[in-house]
């Protein structure tokens, strides 16, 4: 296990990420080198075409690289971020599975797939994280 020995630290803990957890995400599975977050949808995610705000996904691809990435080294943090929206969300639930590629020094590189509940890939992220020093 990483900086977290259980998945109830790492949840404790990240119920400092008030923008995430506001919002229904949560963290489901975690595993040196990745983790699994996911969300309900409802109505306050919606944008004014009453699909899912980009923002939404966003955010989601973006906790499951702070959940991943400070599991396998703390403090780490976001230094640069790809985001391709692939498909609008058709179900009720999106899951955000992220894994580490490449773990160096100072930099660590993870790669975030997002779904929806009806098996469709709604978006991807590769997420390049800086280790700030202890």
């Amino acid at each position: 296990m990483g900086t977290f020995k259980t998945i109830d630290e790492a949840r404790r803990f990240f119920t400092g990420d008030r923008f995430a957890t506001d919002n229904g995400m949560k963290i489901d599975e975690l595993f040196d080198g990745g983790c699994v977050c996911s969300m309900e949808l409802d109505e306050r995610h919606a944008n004014a075409y009453g699909g899912v705000m980009g923002g939404v996904i966003f955010t989601l691809g973006d906790f499951a690289f702070a959940v991943s990435s400070n599991n396998d080294y703390q403090p780490t943090v976001a230094l640069n971020v790809s985001a391709s929206f692939l498909s609008r969300p058709k179900g009720k639930r999106l899951t955000a599975r992220s894994e580490c590629v490449k773990s160096g020094r100072t930099t660590a590189v993870y790669e975030v797939t997002i779904s929806d509940d009806t098996g469709r890939n709604v978006a991807l992220f590769v997420c390049t994280g800086y280790k700030l020093e202890k």
